[in-house]
């Protein structure tokens, strides 16, 4: 028997959200195309939604999206960190396509005072921001650079003001030609925390994985293109849940104390939802998981991030090269 959970998927990821389907319909789905490649240590899958029946399918924007795995990352080393940032670095190259001359704000999005929420933050703490040089400097230095600058918003119950309403201020001040989001996600697979990275060119929604509906980052708001990169670092407790039923139903037909049509006979496809909202109590609604290590998590992956980005805008940098390039 396969579990399916009828309820609404928490997850950010559109390689989750297409697993989903196509696991529920075995079927490829219409308007939604991937591609895959891997390195020693990754493995890239890009999902490429090209109408609005596609968009719907999956409850994601037309766009691509890009989402690097790492499974091995959470055990550390270097060689894998700089691996997954060289990969990273590579593949925001592709999508974005940007000119020697561009400008580009990067955004940081999230709860600096909230661990899982603070990657964005994080990634800006630990980025080359050039944008002074260029304005102020000989060009001598700033060989090998682009034009970057960066903001770290904070969220609407620390400012007051909305996120998109702070970026489309300065868009609209300082032009640029890109602005790349980096938001913490929420993901349906508890392997993919802190070991997976997306990049979508659809834009934001803050705070969407965790049921928060905020002003999006996109390029119909803020009047240029956006490129979302983000890290799942928690998973809505509903999707636990819903894997330990699975878990214990499979148990039950391999220890031969159930067979597989009498258990979909009591336990039909339909009523597997139902199953679940009586099982959790009503406040489970708003409860999110993470690692009890997530503080380190955290920072590791925002100085892969950072390097990647680095990496990706400055010619001249490689991913392994951190915040202190120019010191």
């Amino acid at each position: 028997m396969s579990f399916i959970y009828t309820g609404s998927i928490r997850t950010d990821l559109a390689l989750e959200a297409h697993e989903a389907i196509h696991a529920k319909d075995r079927l490829a789905v219409s308007g939604v195309d991937t591609l895959t490649r891997s390195t020693p240590n990754t493995h890239i899958t890009k999902v490429h939604i090209s109408n609005d029946q596609g968009a719907r399918r999956l409850g994601k924007p037309v766009g691509t999206y890009i989402t690097i795995e790492a499974p091995k990352l959470r055990l550390g080393g270097h060689s894998i960190a700089d691996e997954v940032g060289q990969v990273l670095a590579e593949e925001l190259l592709e999508l974005a396509n940007l000119s020697n001359e561009a400008t580009i704000l990067v955004v940081g999005l999230g709860n600096w005072n909230a661990t899982p929420d603070a990657l964005g933050p994080r990634v800006v703490d630990s980025l080359m921001v050039t944008r002074h040089l260029f304005e102020y400097a000989p060009p001598e230095l700033r060989g090998g650079l682009r034009s970057v600058a960066a903001l770290a918003p904070g969220v609407l119950g620390l400012t007051g003001v909305e996120t998109e309403e702070i970026v489309r201020g300065v868009v609209q001040h300082i032009r640029p030609d890109l602005v790349i989001a980096v938001d913490a996600l929420a993901a349906r697979n508890l392997q993919r925390v802190s070991t997976t990275v997306q990049l979508a060119d659809s834009g934001i929604h803050p705070g969407s994985g965790v049921g928060n509906k905020r002003l999006g980052l996109t390029e119909a708001s803020l009047g240029t293109r956006v490129i979302a990169i983000g890290v799942p670092t928690v998973v809505h407790a509903s999707t636990l849940a819903a894997d330990a039923l699975e878990l214990f139903c499979h148990t039950l037909i391999k220890q031969n104390a159930i067979s597989p049509s009498k258990l979909q006979s009591a336990l039909p496809t339909e009523n597997q939802g139902k199953l679940l909202e009586q099982l959790l109590p009503a406040r489970w609604e708003d409860l999110f998981v993470t690692p009890k290590e997530i503080d380190a998590l955290i920072a590791d992956m925002a100085h892969i991030v950072a390097g990647g980005l680095n990496a990706a805008l400055h010619p001249g940098v490689d991913a392994g090269e951190g915040e202190h390039y120019l010191q």
